[in-house]
């Protein structure tokens, strides 16, 4: 995939006040919060409209189209539960700048997804577990196949499948953080590229400890052959180690002035 992919976060309906602009369809708290993770370098913006039940088609395609009008075509990841509201994302979705992301499958209840995906030339995040978590490397890897057999079949790309190895909790499971960097390392070696909410590591820590610990585990992460990650892009320490990361990995040229690019 080469220069790391960064999905911002930032625009989620778990945030109070992203959840009332997008019930209210107020343009300017959504444009403020994209603007701000697009200049701190972001690749992709994850749309994250919750389930939007009854309106998740309506509200989806104003997002979309809010977004991409304003932007330059800015690539988008499609993040609900809704899959009619996808599939309308989708719709008015303008690929100028990449395809858009599905987000997400599992081996389990949402395998449809990646159905949807491969009938719109999608990209899918396939989560690697099924009804829970995996409850280890060969589980995680039987949910894989599945799940890249699934679009094989639907004939998908490989690399249009992001394979999740879901980042886990450090407090109360940081005996389970090597299986997921091995698991990483494992998704590399398939040629496959992979994903994920990288921030879940550091949930439930102190506000001034989380991006010490997401900045540590992007850096592994990334020599383990991480391709992408959905993070917080307003975060320095993390995108500043991004960067440096890419220049290690011969991703990006050296030069002095590497951090702001």
């Amino acid at each position: 995939m080469g220069k790391f992919i960064t999905i911002g976060e930032r625009l989620s309906t778990t945030a109070p006040a992203v959840n009332k602009a997008f019930l209210e369809r107020d343009p300017e708290p959504i444009l403020a919060r994209a603007k701000q993770q697009l200049d701190a370098g972001a690749t992709y913006l994850d749309v994250n409209i919750g389930p939007a039940e009854g309106y998740g088609p309506e509200l989806m395609k104003w997002a979309v189209q809010l977004l991409q009008s304003n932007f330059d075509n800015v690539p988008l990841a499609l993040d609900t539960s809704n899959k009619d509201a996808i599939e309308a994302g989708i719709s008015v979705y303008n690929r100028a700048k990449g395809k858009p992301i599905v987000n997400s499958a599992d081996a389990a209840g949402r395998i449809e997804y990646v159905d949807l995906a491969a009938a719109n030339d999608a990209i899918v995040i396939a989560l690697c577990n099924g009804e829970g978590i995996a409850a280890d490397n060969d589980e995680r890897m039987g949910y894989l196949q599945t799940l890249l057999e699934r679009g094989m079949e639907h004939g998908m790309s490989e690399e249009d499948l992001w394979f999740d190895p879901l980042f886990l909790v450090v407090k109360g499971m940081q005996d389970k953080q090597m299986e997921v960097l091995e698991f990483i390392k494992m998704i590399s070696d398939m040629g496959l590229n992979s994903t994920g909410g990288l921030s879940n590591n550091s949930n439930g820590m102190p506000k001034n400890i989380r991006p010490i610990m997401d900045s540590a585990l992007v850096a592994m992460c990334m020599m383990q052959g991480l391709t992408s990650a959905i993070v917080n892009p307003n975060d320095l320490r993390l995108m500043e180690t991004i960067k440096s990361c890419d220049v290690f990995k011969n991703n990006t040229l050296y030069a002095d002035s590497y951090l702001e690019l």
